[in-house]
């Protein structure tokens, strides 16, 4: 392995929230109101993080493991399974590796949607600060019913 090759992690779906949100996708959902838009969005986020670190762990597993068949074949250890074996890892490393991408692409998104639905409820917050403790006006005493004759 290189040393000027950055090192994989099989937590990148948590690394990800923590860079961009700068919080423990855990610990996410706990900012929120619960039953919140913000709530809601942020257990999406959360889930979407920890799928995607399962993805990553499952497919560095599996890339391992098909470096250690290789590693005892090229050194004469083992023989290529005519069956093939080592064709069946490459697909299903392959099936991993696309997985982990469109579950990236896909915690992407929600990142985004959650900065931005959070940023609009903040800007919201800001520009009317007594909004939640604000009770509707009372109706004009026109539009009123009157008693009934």
């Amino acid at each position: 392995m290189s040393s000027s090759r950055p090192p994989f992690t099989t937590a990148c779906g948590s690394q990800f929230v923590r860079e961009h949100l700068c919080v423990e996708p855990r610990q996410l959902p706990r900012q929120h109101a619960p039953g919140s838009v913000e709530e809601t969005l942020a257990q999406l986020v959360k889930s979407a993080a920890v799928q995607l670190d399962a993805l990553a762990a499952e497919f560095a597993s599996r890339a391992q493991s098909a470096a250690v068949d290789l590693t005892r074949v090229a050194t004469g250890k083992a023989l290529i399974n005519s069956l093939g074996v080592l064709q069946n890892s490459a697909t299903a490393i392959d099936i991993l590796a696309a997985r982990r991408a469109d579950a990236m692409a896909h915690l992407k998104e929600l990142v985004n949607a959650y900065q931005y639905v959070t940023a609009h409820e903040a800007a919201t917050r800001k520009h009317t600060p007594q909004a939640a403790n604000l009770k509707a006006p009372p109706e004009p005493p026109s539009s009123r019913p009157g008693p009934r004759r």
